[in-house]
């Protein structure tokens, strides 16, 4: 059943993805008290990576918001599955973000706007959020980017 946030997101036109199983030895989240800390999303549609490779090279930067915006829907997916219902996150505490950038890129910060622009739409102020957010050489399975998330919760 799908609280207001989930509605809301709806109606934007976001569908939250399956989570899938983690790639190694971790769990998808882990709840310590009211947070719950999100392992590393990828920006997955329809269970495959989206946007293979690095900004600034193998992937617009309109791609790489759109990799942001998927790899939060991400978060979000494994959220409800650790809570069962969005409406439970009280606060977006921290999103964490690793953009895959050419030499040269070095706007990977605009990149996450795609990723923060979806919490906000999501929960409005209680959305609003510290960010991290790092260039980097390499990501897992080449995907063009990676988020983690910092959420507390009911």
């Amino acid at each position: 059943m799908a609280g207001e946030v989930e509605k809301g997101l709806n109606v934007l036109g976001y569908t939250l993805p399956e989570v899938g199983k983690p790639l190694g030895s971790y769990v998808q989240s882990v709840r310590s008290g009211n947070l719950l800390f999100i392992s590393g999303k990828l920006p997955k549609e329809n269970g495959k990576i989206k946007h293979i490779g690095k900004v600034g090279r193998e992937v617009t930067v309109e791609q790489g918001l759109e990799a942001a915006r998927l790899a939060a829907l991400g978060v979000l997916a494994t959220a409800k599955q650790a809570v069962e219902d969005l409406d439970r996150v009280r606060r977006v505490v921290q999103l964490t973000g690793y953009v895959a950038a050419a030499p040269g890129f070095h706007d990977a910060f605009q990149i996450m706007e795609g990723a923060s622009e979806v919490f906000l739409k999501a929960y409005g102020e209680r959305g609003k959020h510290t960010r991290f957010v790092m260039g980097v050489a390499e990501l897992p399975l080449n995907a063009c980017l990676q988020l983690q998330a910092i959420l507390e919760v009911e």
